[in-house]
């Protein structure tokens, strides 16, 4: 250990001298100084052991200097290598689009990256200011470009950004397009590798136009009446890019009485008045919840920084009901297939999720005579689902963190959808007499009652995915032979080739399946320092049956806190 210790030392010591000669900024040429004194050693280690590499949300990091880190330098260096890449794959013309959130210097490397595509004489389209994430995938799609980014860390700490890059069909980036475009990356070893000459002719900032042809197709998605809505509800950003267009696509839907968390309203890098700006965590939803209570309004909507997640709570019987993923994708699901009329349709419907969201979308799907299908964790699988099913029709889907989409002139998880349409159901069940929360139930009565949970350990630095990998590998040599009580009989690993013709890559993924179809699904985070636990089961729907199985979950998630913390 002390050796690796040493070798990773040498390597962090090599680079940072070598960004010295870089002839960076003074600032951050005495911040690299500073790193290499003794004592610093694994502050360095940590920013300059090895180059960021593309998770399942593109590359993310932390902010600060090194190869390791997110800064103007990383950031011009994967441009310049996809500049590269789209050069090597594409003949003609080349452009790209760019977008960029309320995070520390997301506007300036949506600049950077700008001028870095136009010294590479590649048309930049950027908008002019702060934009949500799934706009981006449309304008890719909308504008004819080649590729498009977007300057983001979706919903992590404030510490933190990150670089997107989707392909011309307006999906993340998959394989084989990921790992080329780090191999054009890894060849760049100088600074002066990289073009910084850049043609302002070739920058154009955009905004009103796509803003409005994205409300305008957004606003083709209703189907129901929700003039005389007298739903109440209440939005927050959580200081990101949903209050551009959200108030927006509500609107197009049909509602008025929408109010806003005021102190979340203002797009705010430090994210101030929340530990996190994630929908996931109830804590970033505090704010909203007491002005749902206070107002007796009938749903609050809260979307992360970049406008792909959005979380939701009700008040319904005087009481506070928070909807998770899983919970939500079902509804989205359940909703679109009501609606759906097949013989307007020229192709056969599907809907889709990841392998770690709730089985009873396939339940739902089903009873419709619709196909449902399962892909890997990370939205740019379904987006790549849809591109290589041109003979079929996505309908609607999700994933159990928060994500779903409806149609697919979007390629990615989009908020500013699923807030709209997420409000038209609840604004449905209203004129029926009923929540959001008695139509899943109504839901669970007819396709049983489906408990899921995750469970995240937070593993940081080199020690730390080490820790993971640690988690990994006995999962894989000496799996448990019963998870929830109950006889596994079957573990499947992802990270070999699976019998499944929508998965058709690798990936780092674990799944126990037990007798009576309960599962845990294990996975490394491809975008934070964690491990993820996901435990989904199954039974009728009644509360001895809800209760048994939230105790079942509770003894599994002690087991693993006792074994790996």
């Amino acid at each position: 250990m002390q050796s690796d210790k040493n070798n990773l030392l040498e390597i962090s010591k090599a680079e940072a001298n070598k960004w010295i000669r870089y002839g960076l900024k003074k600032n951050e040429e005495e911040e690299v100084n500073n790193l290499l004194l003794v004592g610093n050693e694994d502050i360095l280690m940590e920013s300059f052991h090895k180059k960021l590499e593309f998770g399942t949300g593109g590359m993310r990091g932390l902010i600060g200097i090194g190869s390791n880190r997110i800064n103007s330098y990383t950031i011009s260096l994967a441009t310049q290598g996809l500049c590269n890449y789209l050069n090597k794959v594409i003949d003609g013309n080349k452009s790209a689009v760019i977008a960029y959130d309320s995070r520390r210097f997301s506007k300036e490397f949506g600049n950077q990256t700008a001028k870095i595509f136009s010294a590479n004489n590649i048309k930049s389209y950027i908008f002019s200011d702060l934009r949500p994430t799934p706009e981006l995938s449309f304008a890719v799609r909308e504008l004819n470009c080649s590729c498009g980014i977007v300057i983001t860390a979706s919903h992590n700490p404030k510490e933190y950004n990150g670089y997107k890059v989707y392909w011309n069909d307006g999906g993340q980036i998959t394989s084989p397009h990921d790992n080329n475009i780090i191999s054009e990356v890894e060849k760049i070893t100088d600074f002066n590798q990289i073009n910084f000459n850049f043609n302002s002719d070739l920058i154009e900032e955009i905004d009103n136009k796509i803003d409005k042809k994205y409300i305008e197709k957004i606003q083709d998605l209703s189907v129901y009446d929700n003039s005389r809505s007298k739903l109440k509800i209440i939005f927050s950003s959580l200081h990101g890019t949903g209050i551009t267009q959200i108030p927006n696509a509500l609107n197009a839907f049909g509602f008025k009485n929408i109010s806003s968390v005021r102190s979340q309203e203002l797009p705010d890098p430090e994210f101030s008045t929340v530990t996190s700006p994630n929908p996931e965590d109830l804590d970033a939803l505090d704010l909203g919840i007491k002005k749902l209570k206070k107002e007796k309004a009938d749903i609050l909507l809260a979307t992360d920084p970049d406008s792909d997640r959005v979380g939701v709570a009700l008040y319904d019987k005087e009481k506070i009901k928070i909807l998770n993923g899983n919970q939500l994708a079902s509804l989205i699901v359940y909703y679109s297939l009501i609606n759906l009329d097949k013989n307007k349709l020229s192709k056969p419907p599907y809907v889709a999720k990841t392998i770690v969201t709730t089985r009873l979308i396939d339940e739902i799907a089903k009873d419709y005579g619709v196909k449902s299908y399962s892909t890997l964790t990370g939205f740019k699988y379904i987006a790549e689902l849809i591109k290589s099913k041109n003979a079929e029709k996505f309908i609607a889907g999700g994933e159990e963190s928060y994500g779903y989409l409806v149609n697919d002139f979007v390629r990615d998880k989009d908020a500013i959808i699923s807030c709209a349409y997420i409000c038209e159901i609840a604004n449905w069940a209203k004129d029926n007499g009923k929540s959001l929360n008695d139509i899943l139930e109504e839901i669970y009565d007819t396709y049983g009652f489906f408990k899921e949970k995750l469970y995240t350990i937070k593993m940081e630095g080199i020690s730390g995915s080490n820790k993971i990998n640690d988690i990994m590998e006995k999962y894989r040599s000496a799996p448990p032979l019963k998870i929830f009580g109950d006889k596994v009989k079957e573990v499947i690993d992802y990270n070999k080739r699976v019998k499944n013709p929508i998965i058709n890559v690798k990936s780092n993924v674990i799944q126990l399946i037990s007798e009576k179809n309960y599962s845990i699904t294990l996975r490394p985070s491809g975008t934070e320092p964690k491990i993820k636990f996901y435990f989904s089961l199954s039974s009728d729907n009644s509360e001895e049956n809800k209760n048994k199985l939230s105790n079942l979950i509770d003894k599994e998630i002690l087991n693993i806190k006792n074994n790996y913390e």
